[in-house]
């Protein structure tokens, strides 16, 4: 059976939170850079109308079900013991076993509040954290000196792991524009930045369990999310029936699969 599926033309992965750690830490301990995206209904969405996109998220290294309707797709599609891989419980993941191994780290993204913030508790979890890079970009994009500045500082830091929280499909693209260049293998972990140091609630275990959460986040960012939810959502629900359909009545491995 093949590892993976494709959603929408999209590639979601089969992975676990403990396999997509381990592989994470297997290329910092490699040094071969590359980038992880942690894949939701928007980024199937955004990758189902811009080509462009869609091929920076099919050839990352690794493209993780963060969302429940991902891993009931994948489920759907033939891998039945699919598993969600979160991006707000994979950074916290990855921190603990890179403490342990002694590989540093680094953080792009989200305002100086929230990264120190989280680097705070971060390290209350794992003392042994090493943070060798933490930056707040501004709200723009970078001139090109600032973006060699930024670059150079990533490389020089020493960080193995850099974690991005730009959100989608902002940090996708971030991280395709820099995987030659960056030495340090990159993961786009959106609102995790926001959540692990606690400027914005998560919610509960029950609703993320039955895919709910984006409920919870509509009802507390209503003005910012209701695009996400409202439009792309059941744009997801339709698109992805008609490739259900397909895929029942070819008897095939999915739709464009």
């Amino acid at each position: 059976m093949k590892m993976n599926k494709y959603i929408l033309n999209m590639r979601v992965d089969y992975t676990t939170l403990e396999d997509a750690t381990g592989r994470v830490i297997d290329l910092a301990l490699n040094g071969r850079g590359g980038y992880v995206c942690v894949a939701t209904t928007h980024m199937v969405m955004e990758a189902f109308d811009n080509p462009d996109f869609r091929e920076i998220v099919n050839s990352s290294y690794l493209v993780t079900p963060d969302g429940m309707p991902l891993v009931w797709g994948l489920r759907l599609l033939g891998i039945k013991g699919a598993e969600r891989v979160y991006g707000p419980a994979l950074t916290p993941a990855i921190c603990k076993e890179a403490s342990k191994r002694g590989i540093p780290v680094g953080f792009y993204g989200g305002s100086e509040v929230v990264l120190k913030r989280m680097i705070e508790n971060l390290r209350s979890r794992f003392p042994g954290l090493k943070v060798a890079y933490a930056f707040s970009p501004p709200f723009r994009r970078l001139t090109d000196e600032e973006d060699k500045r930024v670059v150079w500082e990533i490389n020089s830091s020493g960080a193995r792991i850099l974690f991005v929280g730009l959100g989608c499909p902002k940090q996708e693209w971030w991280m395709a524009e820099h995987k030659d260049r960056i030495k340090a293998v990159m993961i786009g972990v959106g609102a995790a930045f926001d959540f692990i140091a606690g400027v914005k609630p998560q919610a509960p275990s029950w609703m993320q369990r039955m895919g709910l959460e984006w409920l919870f986040r509509l009802i507390t960012e209503p003005r910012r999310l209701w695009k996400r939810y409202l439009y792309h959502g059941p744009r997801f629900v339709y698109h992805f029936g008609k490739q259900l359909l397909l895929h029942s009545l070819r008897g095939s491995k999915g739709y464009l699969d």
